[in-house]
């Protein structure tokens, strides 16, 4: 039976039940396998741009006998994914730069499907932005501590432009979900965020530099930001 890491179980819970999934970046394809040994989903597709992580997608494949609902494909992004082939992708694990590049690329196939589970690793505010201003909306969130890292996590449709929602700043920042249900992840996040900074403007203390002053006031500015947003949501 496969078990996955707390991070992946996240990714995979946010599936919808019945979706032709298809999985960007597969690597070991742990997803697509826990996922159909589930019955979760019917089939799907194991995707990633590099033919190492895609031979030990097979191996794993063949491991649990999925040959026949499980496919492998090699491909950049989404690529080699035809429009309707598949009803829901996941991208995870990977860059916000890249996961707004994948979704670019193939607009007219991301467009067609009914689901997006996106985790950005970087640039949070700029992938919600990209996803806002371009026809999708976020309608769920979740964020997971493993190993000391933190990931946070949306799922996504694609809707009609004039649905797309205003965000304030901070659920820009740090995910409207995630503040609106007092994420217990998030705050545990923010109040970490706090920390390191104290750390950052005490050594930036001793440097006595115009360049170390700015750099103390726009920490400060920031932290003051961040228990804005704890006091606000997390009461």
């Amino acid at each position: 039976m496969m078990e996955l890491s707390k991070r992946l179980q996240a990714v995979a819970d946010m599936v919808t039940p019945g979706m032709r999934l298809a999985d960007i970046g597969t690597d070991h394809a742990y997803i697509p396998i826990y996922l159909v040994e589930q019955n979760v989903i019917p089939e799907a597709i194991a995707m990633d741009i590099n033919k190492g992580p895609l031979e030990r997608a097979e191996e794993h494949i063949r491991e649990y006998g999925f040959e026949k609902r499980i496919q492998t494909r090699l491909s950049d992004g989404l690529q080699k994914l035809e429009a309707g082939e598949a009803d829901a992708m996941i991208a995870a694990g990977m860059g916000g730069a890249l996961v707004i590049k994948i979704l670019e690329d193939r607009s007219d196939v991301a467009k067609r499907l009914k689901e997006l589970i996106l985790q950005p690793q970087s640039e949070l505010a700029k992938v919600r932005v990209y996803l806002l201003e371009n026809g999708y909306q976020i309608v769920g969130e979740n964020m997971v501590l493993e190993d000391r890292k933190y990931y946070p996590m949306m799922k996504v449709l694609p809707c009609q432009e004039e649905d797309a929602a205003i965000y304030a700043p901070e659920e820009l920042e740090y995910g409207r979900w995630l503040l609106r249900d007092a994420n217990p992840v998030l705050k545990q996040f923010l109040e970490r965020e706090i920390q390191i900074n104290e750390g950052i403007i005490e050594s930036l203390n001793v440097q006595q530099t115009e360049r170390a002053k700015c750099r103390q006031d726009e920490i400060l500015k920031k932290n003051t930001e961040i228990r804005q947003v704890l006091e606000k949501y997390f009461k």
